[in-house]
C-alpha cells in the first residue's frame, strides 16, 4: 500500500507544478490556495508512503515522478523546449526510480 501511496503523491507533486506554472502565466491569486492545497496532499501521501518505505528510497522516487512529469508536461502543455538528451536523462530519473522500487 505504500508504493500506491507514492505514486498518488507524485501525480500530485505533478499537479501542483502544473498549477504553479498556470499561476505564474495567469497571475490569478486565488491559485496559490489550490496550489497550497495540493502540496499538503501530496506530502500527506508522501508521510503514509514513509511509513513502511526507507526516506531516501521514498523521496528520491516522488521527486523522480514530480521531476518526469514535470518535463512531459511542459513539453506537451506549455511549448517548452525538447531535445534528445532531455528525454535521455528524463529517461534515466525513470529507470533509477524504477529500480529503488526493486531494490526495497
Amino acid at each position: 500500500m505504500s508504493w500506491i501511496y507514492l505514486i498518488i503523491a507524485g501525480f500530485m507533486e505533478i499537479l501542483g507544478v502544473i498549477v504553479m506554472k498556470k499561476f505564474v502565466l495567469s497571475g490569478k491569486k486565488i491559485l496559490i490556495l489550490v496550489l497550497m492545497f495540493l502540496f499538503m496532499l501530496s506530502f500527506g501521501f508522501l508521510s503514509l508512503a514513509m511509513r513502511e518505505l526507507s526516506m531516501g528510497i521514498a523521496y528520491a522516487v516522488w521527486t523522480g515522478i514530480g521531476a518526469a512529469g514535470g518535463v512531459i508536461c511542459g513539453v506537451l502543455f506549455f511549448k517548452e523546449s525538447k531535445s534528445v538528451l532531455k528525454f535521455i536523462l528524463l529517461s534515466l530519473i525513470i529507470i533509477c526510480s524504477v529500480g529503488l522500487k526493486f531494490l526495497s
